[in-house]
């Protein structure tokens, strides 16, 4: 019901719209154009009236082709601007991107602005280890492999054989 009012409403305006256009046309016309009275004329009067009539056709056609003329220089600057756009978006080159050392403070000072006081040490979390303990560790894991070679599970005999091997020269020396 809705749809089929506005249907209705839209077709009556639509209407008004195309009298009111033919109204001004004929306004327009009436202006630029009054009726021609050519009764009662000798033939040299209207000779004449055909010659203005041939001059007035002529400038307006003048007026017409120069319009046209525009419009058609516009649509190809148009088009021809469309292209480039069209070239330059396809046609971007990104710059090689170099590489910054920036520090966390400086980071933090363009992020934060004034509000960074603060120096971040990005050291100071981290877990201090002495190197002379960590080199006693390996020097005792090593002397404790070395101590407990006979005692590992089947080396006993393998150093048995390794020794037989070598031969009595070497248990002499």
């Amino acid at each position: 019901m809705l749809k089929s009012l506005m249907a209705a409403k839209a077709k009556e305006e639509l209407q008004q719209e195309l009298e009111e256009k033919e109204a001004q046309k004929a306004q327009y016309l009436e202006e630029k154009a009054a009726p021609i009275r050519t009764g009662g004329l000798s033939l040299a009067e209207l000779r004449t009236l055909c010659e203005e009539l041939h001059a007035k056709i002529d400038a307006v056609d003048e007026e017409r082709y120069d319009i046209e003329a525009k419009v058609l220089h516009n649509s190809r600057e148009i088009k021809d601007l469309n292209i480039k756009v069209l070239d330059l978006r396809g046609k971007f080159k990104r710059p090689n991107l170099r590489r910054v050392r920036v520090s966390a403070d400086a980071i933090l000072r363009s992020l934060l602005g004034s509000k960074h006081k603060v120096s971040l040490d990005l050291r100071a979390n981290l877990r201090s280890v002495r190197k002379d303990d960590a080199e006693k560790e390996k020097s005792a894991e090593v002397s404790d492999w070395r101590k407990n070679v006979e005692a590992m599970s089947g080396m006993e005999g393998r150093k048995k054989m390794f020794d037989a091997a070598k031969g009595p020269t070497s248990k002499e020396q």
